[in-house]
């Protein structure tokens, strides 16, 4: 589905990706892990569009994401939660969960059905729907980021260090959001980054170690420190 070929890419003069190759299968749950600093937000930032400049290929289906604007990528059914979260704080969570499904035109009888799916697979957004975005705690607030992704993500869903500063309780009920996920749409894609294996637990399908900006596969929680 999601296809690396050997892709390399620079910030400020700085070489962050290294010649990365790598196949996500549809269905895999996929952890991303590196020290911080090491590559992972910019290779998911690349996916996203947000870092237009890269050397190699990033395939979606086959198709060139060079070829596909930024703002065009939830078209493709690809959702992303970004490690600060990054929600509209005049609007409410509903409309916050909404938008970008709006955004991409999805008739309103479709947004009504995925938002009823997403409320259950992360139970803990009903109780928030009429909040505002302003009011969350930073917990919350990544609560409510998945559920965004998981709105617009019909085929991929990319996770930025979900679960840095969760406290202990909302770190299990993200766990158990992106389970239900696995279980609900078994044919989605989903690639999580994080810096501490451990907290992924049994949650991956394959395990990548990015270091130095170059990717390989892991083993286990002690890849990476």
């Amino acid at each position: 589905m999601l296809i690396f070929e050997s892709v390399s890419a620079s910030i400020g003069g700085n070489q962050v990706l290294r010649g990365i190759s790598a196949r996500f299968e549809r269905g895999a749950t996929v952890a991303i892990v590196g020290r911080n600093g090491a590559g992972k937000t910019t290779l998911l930032r690349l996916v996203m569009g947000f870092l237009p400049r890269h050397e190699g290929r990033v395939l979606f289906d086959g198709k060139d994401l060079a070829e596909v604007p930024a703002r065009d990528r939830a078209r493709l059914g690809i959702g992303y939660a970004p490690e600060d979260r990054i929600l509209f704080p005049s609007f409410s969570v509903e409309e916050n969960l909404r938008f970008p499904c709006e955004v991409i035109g999805m008739p309103p009888r479709a947004v009504d059905a995925r938002l009823t799916e997403t409320l259950s697979i992360v139970p803990e957004l009903e109780p928030m729907l009429g909040r505002s975005g302003a009011a969350l705690s930073g917990g919350q607030g990544k609560m409510v980021a998945l559920g965004r992704a998981i709105m617009a993500g019909e085929r991929l869903v990319l996770l930025d260090e979900p679960f840095q500063g969760l406290a202990p309780v909302l770190a299990a009920q993200y766990g158990a959001s992106l389970r239900r996920l696995q279980q609900a749409r078994p044919e989605l894609s989903v690639a999580i980054t994080e810096s501490n294996r451990s907290l992924l637990k049994d949650l991956p399908t394959d395990t990548l170690v990015l270091e130095r900006g170059e990717l390989r596969h892991g083993s286990g929680a002690d890849a990476v420190h």
